[in-house]
């Protein structure tokens, strides 16, 4: 089919094709063109990546402030607090009642809004106050009290983060973008340990403070240092995002119409329309159900230095060893992301990851070499690579409206947290030196994430069939395929 350009179209606003004797309107006219669009959109994707690389920092402390108090743990934490019996896990798990309770309120109210940058350094701000108060506190009760406080707080952060990344990009972007925001998570594990074991080693008895209320003032007081910078980093919506030109806003609206078919934008009054979609949708609460498998069968992350410490070495070098297996689990995270997104697949890179994970579990529970478990650790820390690809995947299944997938990423998120309560348990010392009892726990929940997400696949693959005998009949225009 032969094309040329009418002459006298240049300079125009609209750029008209002559395509056999029809006068076809460019889409990208207002834009200045194909070329020209293209252009535009590398400007803005790279705007974007460096104003969205602060939720990596902004993640790295939500995560150091959630986990810190296993670190304190090594160095007095227990016996100053004089907890006994299984009061160290409840410490744990409490954080995640609040966690839990927040998530979808705090998303809806974001959707409402509109101003993540606003709305998530503020409540930034306050977790790492919490952070600091942790430090003074005296007993259970008190520790008690600001773990739950902090947990409730933090729950404004990663569905934020998930659900304003899915206002930005595309499907075929969002495996990578979710990829390097989760490496925050992963980052923490590292960064935080060699942070705190700086911080343990040098602050004993500095100013008549322990150690490990050191860890948390310091922490804490950087926490809040950063969400001051988030305030002036962080990007809006598309619609409202003042630091973008009115045409590169356009753009921004225009990529995700075309990612879907449907406009990414709402009247307002929405959020419980939303609401009600999301809790109606069996998918929602079939990736509830797969995504806590996965939380308990990574509950090991909670007790990664006290698994680390059965290598037998001093606290500080056992701090010192935790960072190279989250360092491995960053990369193997990236570039999984990316091989999924380049493809299109999201399951087979889900469960080849969980799958290395299940060879770490057996490993570790089958031998005491400690040269064995240790390379178990770095096979373990890397089943976050398939973790990661399914929360692209869930926001590539829930695509449109927005107060639909504000309230969905949040709900899956926080019904997901009820992993982390129960695993909170699945460590205790009496399972120890070798948790073989955890670790079969854990190759278990493996087992029924992959079984799920194979359905889910199934159904998902059965959807698009249907998609395209539509578009055959001319019963529906051709557009939005889900990714499997």
């Amino acid at each position: 089919m032969a094309a040329t350009r009418d002459s006298s179209s240049i300079g125009h606003a609209k750029d008209i094709d002559i395509v056999e004797g029809s006068a076809i309107e460019d889409p990208d006219a207002e834009f200045g063109g194909t070329e020209a669009r293209k252009a535009l959109e590398r400007k803005l994707l790279w705007k974007i990546d460096l104003r969205m690389s602060i939720l990596v920092v902004l993640y790295i402390l939500n995560y150091i402030d959630r986990n810190n108090a296993s670190a304190a743990r090594l160095r007095g934490f227990e016996a100053d607090l004089h907890l006994k019996g299984q009061e160290f896990a409840t410490l744990l798990s409490i954080l995640y009642v609040g966690y839990i309770l927040m998530q979808v309120p705090s998303n809806m109210f974001l959707n409402h809004i509109g101003r993540p940058s606003i709305y998530l350094p503020c409540a930034m701000l306050i977790w790492g106050m919490i952070s600091v108060l942790t430090g003074i506190t005296k007993n259970f009760v008190g520790a008690l009290l600001t773990r739950f406080f902090l947990g409730f707080v933090e729950a404004a952060f990663f569905p934020g983060a998930l659900f304003l990344i899915s206002k930005w990009y595309k499907k075929e972007e969002l495996g990578l973008r979710t990829a390097i925001l989760y490496c925050g998570n992963l980052s923490s594990n590292a960064f935080g340990s060699l942070l705190a074991s700086g911080i343990l080693d040098g602050m004993q008895g500095k100013l008549g403070h322990a150690a490990w209320r050191w860890l948390f003032y310091i922490e804490g007081a950087l926490t809040m240092f950063v969400a001051v910078i988030a305030f002036f980093v962080l990007p809006d919506f598309p619609n409202n995002t003042k630091s973008l030109s009115p045409l590169e806003r356009k753009l921004a609206e225009r990529r995700m119409l075309e990612d879907v078919g449907v406009e990414d934008v709402e009247a307002p009054g929405s959020s419980m329309h939303g609401f009600r979609l999301a809790m109606t949708d069996w998918k929602v609460w079939w990736m509830s159900l797969a995504l806590t498998a996965q939380v308990v069968g990574l509950s090991f992350n909670q007790y990664f230095p006290t698994l680390t410490a059965t290598l037998g070495f001093n606290t500080t070098v056992t701090l010192l060893l935790c960072a190279p297996p989250w360092a491995f689990a960053v990369l193997v995270t990236f570039f999984n992301a990316r091989h999924s997104d380049k493809t299109g697949e999201r399951f087979f890179h889900i469960i080849v990851s969980l799958g290395f994970g299940v060879v770490g579990f057996i490993i570790a529970l089958a031998t005491m070499n400690t040269a064995a478990r240790y390379v178990s650790l770095f096979l373990m820390a890397q089943s976050y690579a398939g973790f990661v690809v399914f929360y692209a995947w869930m926001s590539n299944s829930i695509p449109r409206p927005p107060s639909k997938r504000a309230v969905a990423l949040a709900f899956i998120n926080a019904f997901s947290q009820l992993g982390n309560i129960a695993g909170s348990y699945v460590f205790p010392k009496g399972f120890g030196p070798t948790y073989k009892k955890s670790y079969g726990i854990c190759i278990a929940m493996f087992g029924v994430a992959v079984a799920m997400s194979y359905v889910f696949r199934r159904h998902l693959i059965s959807v698009n069939r249907q998609l395209a005998r539509e578009e055959e009949k001319g019963d529906k225009e051709k557009g939005f395929r889900y990714l499997y």
